[in-house]
């Protein structure tokens, strides 16, 4: 692994030399928009993941949401969408190909995963920009709208569908307050040479969403202010395994009392592969502090980054444990989510091959954050925070 890891920096290294000015930070590479060309057209996805908080208009219980737009294989489907889980497809070795939507909730012991397919003809999606339209449904980097729906009698029919019975509509504005880009790793050269199987950049780390969601026929008030909304985007050619991924926007902190309305924690990793080979099990960690930005990113590998790295299942809950510090500053991570209010996802691979059996996924991850800050040979605590109402995935296989 250790040899791994030189040749990557080595390649890192190169690339930031002989290109300092490339296109890591160039304001005409926008890394959320599409990314299927070259042979991940006919082996990759790409998906575009949104989260938020919504208020019951009834009861006036808090509720998280999820609202995903998602492509498979477009270079091999056409006007219906091919499933991979269908058996004959499977017999014939044929990969899927469709465009998804996939949206839901989470709740206690009610969380459901809804999913909708549409063949390649009904997508379209810009290269420059967040802007995809699958059939009816359209996610932009200020609007979404669209809606979802499968009856218990097609979920019971159609297990190739690996979707729960529900209906879901939702018109909402957004407002992207803060985001993180890994760096070199998503640049613009090593997203072209397909270098990491799982690529992942988070446009909207702390987004406000504003407008309604409507659920099984009840409405939900999504306000600015209390919605803690999320959005960022994965591609590539196959899943990371294991899974990682931890975010909270609705902080409160223990030394002043205040909720802290600029503050936004996001951990994402498992086990890159870069070129093929494995980096190890690591995680990048990005956290702004009251608008300020604090990253513990291992392919940054000139901020001298180290990390303890601790989670998994337990009996009644999933656990995400990392410790993480640099020469400027340091975290502890210790949030947990009760399974009651998780649920399994659901994905096939670009082969058609449905490898996480047990990805757990929920919106209602809760813990704390210390954060210190390095001061002399020591690090001083500068705060203690708590967090609710997070996003949360772990998953291995």
């Amino acid at each position: 692994m250790k040899r791994n890891i030189i040749f990557t920096a080595a390649v890192l290294l190169l690339w930031t030399l002989c290109s300092p000015v490339a296109a890591a930070d160039s304001p005409d590479y926008n890394r959320n928009g599409y990314m299927l060309d070259g042979r991940l057209a006919k082996k990759g996805y790409d998906w575009w993941w949104h989260s938020l908080v919504a208020e019951n208009k009834k009861t006036s219980e808090l509720r998280p949401f999820f609202i995903e737009y998602y492509v498979v294989n477009p270079a091999l489907g056409g006007a219906e969408p091919v499933l991979g889980q269908l058996p004959a497809n499977k017999q014939q070795g044929k990969r899927p190909s469709y465009a998804m939507i996939k949206a839901g909730t989470w709740g206690d012991n009610s969380s459901v995963q809804i999913h909708n397919f549409y063949g390649i003809a009904d997508f379209s999606a810009a290269k420059d920009t967040m802007n995809v339209i699958i059939d009816n449904n359209t996610a932009t980097e200020t609007s979404l709208v669209g809606s979802v729906k499968v009856t218990p009698e097609e979920a019971a029919a159609h297990p190739e569908y690996m979707s729960d019975a529900g209906e879901m509509s939702w018109n909402l504005s957004v407002d992207k307050q803060l985001s993180y880009s890994v760096g070199y790793g998503t640049s613009e050269l090593f997203v072209k040479l397909n270098a990491f199987q799982m690529f992942w950049h988070v446009q909207g780390m702390l987004t406000r969403y504003s407008g309604t969601i409507i659920y099984n026929g009840e409405e939900y008030i999504v306000r600015p202010e209390s919605s803690f909304g999320y959005q960022d985007k994965n591609w590539g050619s196959d899943f990371t395994n294991p899974w990682v991924w931890l975010n909270c926007n609705n902080f409160k902190s223990d030394v002043t009392g205040a909720q802290l309305d600029n503050t936004s924690l996001d951990v994402g990793g498992g086990k890159p592969l870069v070129f093929g080979m494995s980096l190890g099990e690591r995680v990048i960690i990005a956290f702004y502090y009251e608008g300020d930005l604090y990253e513990f990113n291992f392919s940054k590998f000139w901020t001298n980054t180290h990390e303890q790295v601790n989670c998994g299942v337990r009996e009644n809950e999933v656990f995400w444990n990392i410790a993480a510090w640099n020469p400027e500053a340091a975290i502890e991570i210790s949030f947990t989510c009760p399974k009651s209010h998780m649920q399994l996802f659901n994905y096939e691979n670009p082969l058609g091959q449905k490898n996480y059996t047990e990805l757990w996924n929920g919106g209602y991850a809760s813990g704390t954050v210390r954060f210190y800050k390095k001061h002399g040979l020591n690090y001083l605590l500068i705060d203690k925070l708590e967090g609710s109402l997070g996003g949360c995935e772990f998953g291995k296989y």
